[in-house]
């Protein structure tokens, strides 16, 4: 019988998902979705992970998934800096696929993979990639934010944020697409949610795209994510959706000129993304919150279209939420409307990318 062997979470062991950073013989995670996947034969399995400067505090933690052939066997939230899960036992030699997923967003904490222990004489190896990649850049709607508590009236936890759940992850999941997340709750294009008309310019999207994530939690007790600039070709997405505008209309409203300036601040944005994506098609949505800047969105993609004659770019509406498909916490999408969302986009997708 094979003794257990450990490994690095490293891309010739493991496949990595989603933006990740490599620090200190640990993979440390941010953002919503980011994680690992891998396989082996053989008949046990262990996971070390390693918590953040936040595991300390039991704020916010960072909730983790860990699935074992399809079957979600861990979801925990990681409260130590160091805690191990064993994942799979098993009397007999079997095939056996792990994923890995961070559940949580990025703003309020990060975990770190530590170190991976299998009993297999072969050893763990990357599982394939997808034939198909995705890039979603989004707001609470598409971290997850409630999906897991259905009481409007309840306030937001990680505990209770489940990416998996949401539109995008799902609609990555309907078309087989590997799939990369950028997206922080309460956050915008010229600002972030407000309840008072000002501006809220600490939670603009754009700052912390280019960003490995904005956490405040630190890599390693010591490194923000925000302070590391993510390289691009580590992951080069055939399509890149954006839903961003839900927390702008808590600012913009129905005055003409704070829609105006929306519209003009998100052509800049697709500026960004195409400066950094020259090859991939964008599709911008909006609607499942409140669809009353989506003809301002609909304005910034077609004069950025002028502008640059870029025409891999194009527009989607979703539709509003309806309060009989229910709430999540703060009147955030219930998983049914979630995943009436990823039908309405994975079907938009395969149209628009003839897959």
């Amino acid at each position: 019988m094979s003794q257990m062997q450990t490994y690095q979470p490293a891309a010739n062991h493991v496949r990595l998902i989603g933006r990740t950073h490599w620090m200190g013989e640990v993979l440390w995670l941010a953002l919503s979705g980011s994680g690992v996947e891998f396989s082996f034969y053989g008949r046990a399995a262990r996971i070390t992970l390693q918590g953040d400067d936040i595991a300390a505090t039991g704020n916010n933690l960072a909730r983790i998934g860990i699935s074992v052939n399809g079957q979600q066997v861990i979801d925990d939230q990681v409260d130590q800096l160091r805690k191990t899960y064993t994942v799979f036992e098993s009397d007999t030699e079997q095939e056996v696929t792990v994923r890995i997923t961070k559940l949580s967003e990025a703003a309020m904490s990060t975990v770190g993979i530590a170190e991976i222990a299998v009993q297999a004489e072969e050893g763990i190896k990357p599982t394939p990639s997808p034939q198909h990649t995705i890039e979603f850049i989004g707001d609470s709607i598409t971290c997850g934010y409630g999906v897991d508590d259905e009481e409007a009236l309840h306030t937001f936890s990680t505990a209770t944020e489940n990416v998996t759940k949401a539109y995008a992850y799902l609609s990555a999941e309907q078309l087989g697409a590997d799939y990369s997340m950028v997206c922080y709750s309460g956050y915008g294009i010229i600002t972030g949610y407000t309840e008072n008309d000002q501006k809220l310019t600490t939670h603009l999207l754009p700052d912390y795209y280019e960003k490995v994530g904005k956490s405040e939690g630190r890599f390693g007790g010591s490194l923000l994510p925000q302070e590391i600039a993510w390289d691009f070709s580590r992951f080069t997405p055939e399509l890149i959706v954006i839903n961003l505008g839900t927390n702008d209309d808590s600012y913009t409203k129905d005055d003409p000129a704070k829609q105006a300036d929306y519209a003009e601040n998100y052509v800049a944005f697709l500026q960004m993304v195409r400066r950094n994506n020259p090859d991939s098609t964008i599709l911008c949505t909006l609607g499942i919150m409140g669809d009353r800047l989506y003809p301002f969105l609909e304005q910034a993609v077609d004069r950025y279209a002028r502008e640059t004659g870029d025409s891999r770019i194009s527009v989607m509406k979703f539709e509003v939420q309806r309060e009989e498909d229910g709430y999540a916490v703060d009147f955030h999408p219930s998983r049914v409307t979630h995943r009436k969302a990823a039908d309405r986009l994975a079907s938009e997708i395969r149209k628009l990318m003839k897959w």
